[in-house]
């Protein structure tokens, strides 16, 4: 019996981190042509990995604010919860979680276009 109330409390706990981890959108990535009509419009792209995979190979015109900080640092450079912004690490995990942790903070238009390999055939170019 404990157990059923035990169930209702902590529910509602969990709802924040499954939809940070898991993002509240129904699908995980936008395909290639959403993103690059995005581009068109002039979306924002964040790369999500770490400086040191950032320094070590990275695409141009791409932001760089790892996942760890993407909750600090990404509010100070997109003051617009409205604007468009395409998320990309190394394979499309983190900025999956990223899209998740951005919707939590009132983002409405965050999404994630998945790996390295995905993003630098949508943009095309490598620093």
């Amino acid at each position: 019996m404990k157990m059923k109330h035990l169930k209702f409390i902590l529910t509602p706990a969990i709802i924040p981190t499954l939809i940070a981890l898991f993002g509240s959108n129904a699908r995980a990535e936008l395909s290639e042509a959403e993103a690059r009509e995005y581009l068109k419009r002039g979306a924002l792209v964040v790369d999500v990995r770490t400086v040191e995979e950032f320094k070590a190979r990275s695409l141009t015109n791409v932001i760089n604010i790892p996942l760890d900080e993407v909750k600090t640092k990404f509010p100070a450079v997109v003051t617009n919860k409205s604007e468009v912004v395409l998320l990309h690490c190394r394979s499309g995990r983190r900025s999956g979680i990223a899209v998740g942790q951005l919707q939590t903070l009132g983002y409405t238009n965050v999404f994630s276009i998945g790996s390295f390999e995905k993003a630098e055939k949508i943009l095309g170019a490598r620093k």
